[in-house]
């Protein structure tokens, strides 16, 4: 029996995707669930498992192509097995152009697109993706090495000016795209403060090693942070709210995005009522998701919804950042790196590590007033972090 293997269905925000890399090609056995392609769309790489076991006996859509839902990519002989598969077609694998990087199943297609440009052997390379693809920025990588440290090259003429042009990806496009809209669409403002990270680092110092023992996982600073603005928007609802059209949408929940690097750039997964999480909860969830995010395996319900967000450019040393709304969204929150510095405390100079904190929120809906003063609730209570406790 003959059966189709299709495009899954996509969420409503998502009309379109594209191949990456066949898995098995044709003639070959495939198993149940195994794994025929991955779909990359600017959300989330989707992985299509096939629906019985079998030979695939054609493939319909080649890699690269741009595939809808339900569309049809290859067919499968539930009765066959095997040896008793029809050759294929040369057209049916792969494009008989195709460059002799992108044969190497350890390659994706843009990396070995890039590969076959740059003159990168991607066979040498050691790949950074799920199961130890080569992703284009392993290419990149490569290629921008001394060229000591790779086999001896011809120099470059003196004076030139190299350039190299490569498409973004789907999911680098639709970042770009949201983050446009959202400078266009809102009226951005940012406001400042700094917080004493001396409590939460001490209290953190005291309990790491009970709390990973306790709860199987460590005990980082995002937590106390999800906690805290959990908190400052319980006291000021209008930045957990967002614009729709004319009306003011107040949500009676708070699903905290925290925004996490992936190889494929930037997401910003969904901790669904973070109100209801214990601090081991949440730090399990960011593991989680920082998991699924270097094996691309994120999903789209991870990334969808979010009332407030929280992003932390302190990992990669920044001092002070304005970070962008994530629309729907009225406001986010940008943490720092913490150094120390000299304050004053009861008149005395002291040296205390210190973070600055960022709060940036649409000015449409919320003023000056209550942008600042939450944010100012957030400091206090990683100041003091008996408040949470307290309910103060």
């Amino acid at each position: 029996m003959i059966i189709d293997v299709k495009v899954p269905m996509l969420s409503e925000s998502v009309s379109e995707g594209t191949l990456l890399e066949w898995k098995k090609k044709v003639g070959e056995a495939v198993a149940r669930d195994e794994i025929l392609i991955d779909i990359e769309t600017d959300k989330v790489v989707l992985e299509v498992p096939s629906p019985q076991a079998g030979v695939l006996v054609e493939i319909v859509a080649q890699d690269g192509e741009t595939v809808v839902a339900d569309q049809v990519l290859a067919r499968i002989d539930t009765a066959a097995t095997a040896a008793e598969a029809p050759a294929a077609a040369p057209a049916e694998t792969a494009p008989a152009a195709a460059p002799a990087a992108a044969q190497n199943n350890a390659a994706m297609p843009a990396a070995a697109k890039l590969a076959a440009e740059t003159g990168v052997d991607v066979n040498a390379l050691q790949g950074s993706g799920r199961d130890g693809r080569v992703l284009k920025e392993d290419v990149q990588n490569a290629a921008a090495k001394p060229a000591a440290a790779a086999a001896p090259a011809v120099a470059l003429p003196a004076g030139a000016r190299p350039e190299e042009r490569v498409p973004m990806s789907r999911l680098r496009a639709r970042v770009a795209e949201r983050l446009l809209a959202s400078q266009q669409e809102n009226a951005i403002l940012t406001t400042f403060n700094e917080v004493n990270m001396k409590p939460i680092m001490d209290l953190r110092a005291k309990y790491k090693e009970k709390f990973e023992k306790e709860h199987g996982v460590k005990l980082g600073f995002m937590s106390f942070f999800v906690k805290a603005a959990v908190a400052a928007l319980k006291k000021y609802p209008v930045v957990n709210a967002s614009v729709d059209g004319k009306d003011i949408v107040y949500h009676g929940y708070f699903d905290i995005g925290i925004a996490i690097g992936s190889p494929r750039g930037l997401v910003v997964p969904i901790l669904r009522d973070a109100d209801q999480m214990s601090i081991a909860d949440i730090e399990q969830a960011i593991v989680d998701y920082a998991k699924k995010a270097k094996d691309g395996k994120i999903a789209i319900e991870d990334l969808t919804g979010g009332t407030f967000s929280i992003t932390n450019g302190g990992t990669f040393g920044s001092m002070m950042s304005t970070p962008i709304i994530n629309p729907p969204q009225s406001a986010i929150l940008g943490m720092h790196a913490t150094k120390e510095r000299a304050v004053v405390e009861n008149g005395q100079v002291v040296v205390r590590p210190m973070m600055y904190l960022a709060l940036s929120y649409d000015h449409r809906i919320i003023d000056g007033r209550e942008a600042v003063l939450t944010l100012v609730a957030i400091k206090d209570a990683l100041e003091d972090p008996a408040r949470l406790l307290l309910d103060l």
